[in-house]
């Protein structure tokens, strides 16, 4: 009997997101909410890429990079919030299983890719702070490509496994997703295969690649410091520090948020369902948001540029 009853979902043709479980009261409310932060990130990041594009001044690495972030974000965040707010408007849950598999496949790869760039923004302070004479002959504009390109290959690359492990696997026990979007590990939890090869690789991109990333990081910060400390006076100390601050809130604004999700989601700790879903989508929209005002507050050429073009702008 209770063979008969089992749903084959083999080869399913969809999934049911179930947005987040436990507060569905709460949905409209936490919608207005993803949508304010899907707005500021998307209008944030434009004026990022606006102001970069139309101010030669600003035609350098560090802003190169800080395009390249912007971009990233404004993918990363638009994988997921559209689909996420038609789910919670208009009840609106299915998805094809094919649009699943890309839909996780690039939230993973834009995610991959803002670790990598956070990484080269790291090498670029290291590069202005400890060898400032060299840092325009090091990161020369051809430089800069090369290392955009890498990042975007990386996280094409690296990433590609995700669904292709997934689209392999049976599916016998439901088609219905916890989540809000199609997370690699809330998919890989409803299959009924040996699913151990995607979970050893998901713990490989989480612990190898994107905790290579953190080790990079922090040994360039290390060498950031040591050369900060050795300044003669306090005031260059701070002024110099200062210069890395938003690349640090950056830095702990992505990390924070996707260890939490990453370690609750792979070894079930008691952490309520609900609760683990809104800090997966806090890992995808707070970045996006966050990045452009950090940059566009603790930057001062960038502020002083949007309030000249304000202003102008009033005046005319």
């Amino acid at each position: 009997m209770s063979g008969s009853n089992k749903t084959d979902f083999t080869n399913p043709s969809s999934f049911i997101l179930l947005s987040i479980p436990g507060l569905d009261v709460a949905h409209i409310w936490i919608s207005i909410f993803f949508c304010t932060m899907y707005a500021i990130a998307v209008l944030g990041n434009f004026i990022i890429l606006f102001i970069v594009k139309t101010e030669a001044s600003f035609h350098g690495p560090m802003y190169y990079f800080l395009c390249m972030l912007a971009i990233t974000d404004l993918l990363l965040s638009t994988a997921t919030v559209p689909k996420m707010l038609s789910n919670f408007w208009f009840n609106s849950r299915e998805i094809d299983f094919s649009a699943c598999l890309t839909q996780m496949y690039f939230i993973h790869c834009f995610s991959m890719m803002e670790s990598g760039i956070l990484v080269a923004m790291a090498f670029d302070r290291y590069v202005a702070i400890c060898d400032p004479l060299r840092h325009s002959t090091i990161l020369t504009n051809s430089v800069v490509s090369k290392i955009g390109l890498a990042v975007v290959m990386r996280g094409i690359m690296l990433v590609l496994p995700y669904p292709f492990l997934v689209s392999r696997w049976p599916y016998c026990r439901t088609n219905i997703i916890p989540h809000t979007h199609c997370e690699h590990m809330a998919v890989v939890k409803l299959a009924c295969g040996d699913t151990h090869v995607s979970r050893y690789y998901s713990i490989f991109m989480i612990f190898c690649v994107k905790g290579l990333d953190m080790i990079f990081i922090t040994v360039s910060y290390t060498q950031i410091l040591r050369a900060i400390f050795s300044l003669p006076t306090k005031d260059a100390q701070l002024k110099t520090l200062g210069t890395c601050s938003s690349h640090l809130c950056s830095i702990l604004a992505f990390y924070i948020p996707l260890r939490f999700s990453s370690l609750t989601h792979r070894f079930a700790l008691n952490v309520p369902l609900h609760f683990h879903v809104l800090i997966a989508n806090v890992y995808l929209l707070v970045p996006p948001m966050l990045n452009p005002i950090i940059y566009g507050v603790r930057t001062k050429q960038i502020r002083g540029r949007v309030l000249l073009r304000l202003f102008t702008h009033k005046g005319m």
